[in-house]
């Protein structure tokens, strides 16, 4: 994260957190509506979402369905459907909720521009990381990405009609599969690079966590199933860059 201007902020939550307010599966700081968690809990866990990490507006949320969707943050008055948002005003927070599946955070090297993509394998392949980029509108050479918390290959195994899906869109995709014990698994962080860098994307940080393996850091619907909280992965610009 350290390749991002000084005046974008991003962050990533934790599981746990003091003050959190879910329990059993969820927690304590499950920040998703759509779980079966406790409405207050979670209600209690965005207020404290606002004031431990001292968001300037309340989140953006959005209506994640594995789409390829991206939308102006800056423009939303209500939830829409959608796996990806992107902001050019001060304050707007853009944001995300995953367990498992990669947030990748983008932002242009001047500071204007910033965005979020929710990428499961689906979205992935779908297009939901090109349609960001094309939303911000920016040459590749002037973007940082960051890949936040997601499943790691070695946790993440897929039908090989998943593999086919990935070749018959992009050959390169090849070097992101593993085959072992008549089992295919699938690298998410590997294939969003693969399609950053036909952008021309150079500056890449993050890939190296596991939601499934971190039990005490990351919430993991391929570990907890439906009774699994999630993250909030939130970016925005937070003054003009000095």
């Amino acid at each position: 994260m350290k390749l991002f201007p000084i005046n974008v902020k991003l962050i990533s939550t934790p599981r746990f957190i003091l003050g959190g307010k879910s329990s059993n599966n969820f927690d304590n700081f499950n920040l998703a509506l759509h779980v079966e968690d406790n409405l207050s809990s979670v209600m209690a866990n965005r207020d404290l979402l606002m004031s431990q990490f001292n968001l300037p507006s309340m989140p953006v949320w959005i209506n994640q369905t594995h789409s390829n969707i991206s939308v102006n943050a800056d423009s939303i008055s209500k939830i829409v459907e959608a796996d990806a948002s992107y902001s050019k005003k001060i304050g707007t927070v853009c944001g995300v909720l995953t367990a498992d599946c990669l947030p990748v955070f983008v932002s242009n090297k001047e500071g204007t521009k910033v965005g979020i993509a929710h990428a499961g394998w689906r979205g992935l392949v779908d297009g939901v990381i090109e349609s960001l980029i094309e939303s911000i509108n920016s040459n590749g050479s002037d973007l940082v990405v960051h890949l936040g918390p997601a499943i790691s290959q070695l946790s993440y195994e897929v039908g090989r009609e998943v593999k086919s899906k990935y070749l018959s869109k992009n050959k390169k995709f090849e070097s992101c599969f593993n085959f072992e014990n008549g089992r295919y698994y699938l690298d998410l962080y590997e294939a969003a690079r693969v399609v950053l860098r036909d952008f021309g994307i150079a500056s890449i940080s993050g890939g190296n966590q596991c939601t499934y393996n971190e039990e005490n850091q990351y919430f993991s619907y391929r570990r907890d199933g439906k009774f699994s909280g999630r993250m909030a992965h939130l970016i925005w610009i937070e003054s003009a860059k000095i």
